[in-house]
C-alpha cells in the first residue's frame, strides 16, 4: 500500500513525527516510509512526477511503503536537499537541478550546461541513453546520491524587469544564475553580469534592484509568480532542463532487494513520464501567462551568435573536468 502525505492533507502519527525529527527512515517488518521533498505545489510537474514514481513503486513492489511527500519548500530549498540526501537524513528522494549538487560532485552540472542540447530530440536521446553514466557514478562516489531517473523538459529563458532583445541590451545585465561555476561562465561569455543568489531570494532581489532578472523555465515563473517583478521573457532558449530524480544512497542500501529493484525501475519510468509532462506543459504555461497579461515575450536577435560565443567556454569546462570525451559523446547523440 502506498500512501501520499502532502503538505495539504498530511496526517501523521506521533511515532512518524518522531522518526522524521530524528532524520531516520522508518523501516519495520510491516512498513517502510520514504520521505520526498518539493519546492513547489501539487500542480507542478516535479510533484506529479514524484507521485508517479510512488505509484510505480507500489505497482512493482509487493510490500508496504508509505511516501511522505512534503511540498512548497517545507523542508527548505534544493541546496538543503543535497545535504540531507548526502547525510541520509530528513529526505530520501527528490528532483533537483544538477547545479545544486556541484559542491559534492563538480562534474555533475555538465549535464545541465547552457546550450548543451541542439533541440528536444537531442535532449530526449541523451536522457534515454546511458551516456550520462560517468556523471552518475561520480555523484554516487563523492556524494552518496543515486540518480534513479531523469525528468525535466522546461525550456529556460531570460526573465527581466525591462525588455532584452539583443546582445547590446544583454551586456551588463545583472542576473541571477545557479551556483555551479559553469552557469556564470556561460553568461559572462555572453557579456551579462551573472551572480549566484539563493533561489528563495530572487524575487526580493529583483524587487529591490540587486539584480535585474534571472533565467528559468515557465513552470517556476508561474508557480512562484516571478512575473510580478520581472514581466519580460526573452527567448534565449539556452537550456532544456535536465532534472535528475535522486535518492540518498544511504536510504537505498537499507531497502530490501525487491524494493531496490522496484525503485530503479520506477525511477526510469517516472522520469520518462515527467519529461513528457513537463515538455508538454512548458509551452502551455508560458502562453497562459502571456494571455493573462503577466508576461511579454521577446525574440532574441541573432541567437545563433550566442551558440558561437559559448562553445569555447563549454570546451574549456569539459577539459578542466577531464570530460572532453563525455561532452563529445553528448554532442554526438
Amino acid at each position: 500500500m502506498t500512501i501520499f502525505k502532502s503538505a495539504r492533507n498530511l496526517t501523521r502519527a506521533a511515532t512518524l513525527v518522531g522518526l522524521c525529527m530524528a532524520g531516520t527512515t522508518a523501516v519495520s517488518a510491516q512498513e517502510i516510509t520514504l520521505r520526498g521533498a518539493s519546492m513547489f505545489d501539487e500542480q507542478h510537474a516535479f510533484t506529479k512526477t514524484m507521485e508517479k514514481f510512488a505509484e510505480l513503486v507500489d505497482e512493482y513492489y509487493d510490500g508496504d511503503v508509505v511516501f511522505d511527500l512534503r511540498l512548497n519548500g517545507e523542508l527548505g530549498v534544493e541546496a538543503d536537499y543535497v545535504t540531507f540526501l548526502q547525510q541520509g537524513v530528513a529526505i530520501d528522494y527528490t528532483i533537483m537541478a544538477p547545479s545544486n549538487m556541484a559542491t559534492f560532485a563538480p562534474s555533475i552540472p555538465l549535464m545541465d550546461m547552457p546550450f548543451l542540447f541542439r533541440d528536444q530530440d537531442h535532449w530526449e536521446a541523451t536522457l534515454s541513453s546511458d551516456v550520462l553514466k560517468p556523471l552518475e557514478d561520480e555523484l554516487l562516489e563523492k556524494a552518496d546520491i543515486m540518480v534513479i531517473g531523469y525528468t525535466g523538459g522546461g525550456v529556460r529563458n531570460v526573465i527581466s524587469k525591462e525588455p532584452i532583445e539583443n546582445l547590446e541590451q544583454l551586456a551588463g545585465f545583472k542576473m541571477r544564475v545557479m551556483g555551479a561555476p559553469i552557469q556564470a561562465q556561460i553568461f559572462s561569455a555572453l557579456t551579462a553580469a551573472p551572480s549566484a543568489i539563493a533561489y528563495n531570494e530572487v524575487y526580493n532581489a529583483i524587487q529591490t534592484g540587486v539584480i535585474a532578472g534571472f533565467e528559468n523555465e515557465a513552470a517556476s515563473i508561474q508557480n512562484l509568480k516571478f512575473y510580478e517583478v520581472a514581466p519580460h521573457v526573452t527567448l534565449t532558449k539556452h537550456a532544456i532542463t535536465v532534472r535528475p530524480i535522486v535518492m540518498s544512497g544511504k536510504t537505498f542500501r537499507k531497502l530490501p532487494d525487491p524494493l531496490q529493484q522496484a525503485v530503479l525501475k520506477a525511477g526510469v519510468e517516472a522520469g520518462a513520464f515527467g519529461r513528457e509532462l513537463e515538455s508538454r506543459e512548458d509551452g502551455q504555461k508560458l502562453q497562459e501567462m502571456v494571455d493573462a497579461g503577466q508576461l511579454t515575450v521577446h525574440e532574441f536577435a541573432n541567437r545563433e551568435q550566442l551558440l558561437e560565443m559559448v562553445a569555447p567556454v563549454q570546451d574549456a569546462y569539459a577539459a578542466e573536468l577531464g570530460a572532453t570525451e563525455l561532452l563529445e559523446a553528448i554532442r554526438a547523440k
